[in-house]
């Protein structure tokens, strides 16, 4: 049986860190995120790695990414672009965000092969997630007319930044199942606790030990077919909407509503780390620098 497979978006630009951060050194020997991320999935059995681009940044990230994780397993690229849409929808000429996570992966579907997951570029999810996530996907199958698809479920306050507000899927679970997932986009850490707003005024608290997504997913080869029903629908509906996006998330909820899926949530005790705003880079790098010294990785990730 052949391993499970990685997606990894990578097509985002970056607003809020001001620049293309994907391909921004944070280890000690000029490792990006995305080759922690890679490093721990192949040591976990992914056997498989489709980057989700843009075709602008190919060149460099090619540069930065191929001279490594290329000779060391199966790699794929494709084009995230604002005119892959279903035949006839055409985009609207002022659109210029791109169309969102369930897009990205819809534009990798040709690649996937097999059971994957999908990750974004810029996070870092840390080993004992992927280790999870592939013992779950190596067994993953569809029964019952049951999609089987999971996330790994980070503790939120594991997962906050000290420098502004983040997005986070909250979960409501139920006997390690996914009940819901709603998109808080604004919660922070403030001395008095963690809150969230809907509105920019009014702050809720909200329990650090909150499950949450980190959009760390697994799924089978066809959901594809649910995203693919999912982004016409959208197409029809929310295309002219200027700031729309097409998310997996919705998706999952919808197919949870109608029954066909209990999503595994999987527990993870891992610290994430990211790099939401440019003041993040130096707590990402001093983590990485105590992971180095620690034996965790090595000075030199790739040799």
């Amino acid at each position: 049986m052949s391993g499970p497979q990685l997606v990894v978006m990578a097509a985002g630009i970056g607003s809020r860190y001001g620049g293309l951060k994907q391909v921004d050194p944070v280890g000690p020997s000029g490792e990006i995120v995305i080759d922690y991320s890679t490093y721990d999935a192949i040591r976990s059995g992914f056997e498989k790695v489709i980057f989700i681009i843009r075709q602008d940044i190919e060149e460099v990230f090619r540069r930065k990414i191929g001279r490594s994780i290329e000779k060391r397993v199966d790699t794929a690229y494709v084009f995230q672009e604002l005119d892959d849409l279903p035949e006839g929808f055409v985009r609207p000429p002022e659109r210029s965000k791109p169309w969102g996570t369930g897009h990205a992966v819809l534009c990798a579907a040709d690649q996937i092969t097999g059971p994957f997951a999908v990750i974004n570029a810029d996070d870092f999810y840390g080993a004992g997630s992927f280790a999870i996530l592939a013992d779950y996907l190596r067994d993953a199958r569809d029964r019952d007319g049951k999609y089987d698809c999971c996330l790994a479920g980070y503790v939120l306050g594991k997962t906050l930044t000290e420098h502004g507000h983040v997005a986070r899927g909250v979960c409501t679970t139920e006997g390690g199942r996914l009940v819901e997932i709603v998109e808080r986009t604004c919660i922070q850490r403030f001395p008095d606790g963690v809150k969230y707003t809907e509105d920019g005024r009014n702050w809720v608290e909200i329990d650090p030990d909150t499950t949450v997504s980190m959009n760390m997913w697994g799924f089978t080869t066809d959901f594809l077919d649910e995203l693919r029903a999912g982004f016409d629908k959208f197409c029809r509906t929310s295309l002219d909407i200027p700031k729309s996006e097409f998310f997996v998330p919705v998706v999952v909820n919808d197919l949870i509503v109608a029954g066909k899926t209990s999503p595994a949530v999987l527990m993870t005790d891992e610290q994430w780390y990211g790099v939401t705003y440019q003041e993040d880079k130096p707590a990402l790098k001093a983590a990485i620098g105590r992971m180095v010294s620690s034996g965790r990785y090595p000075e030199n990730l790739w040799g």
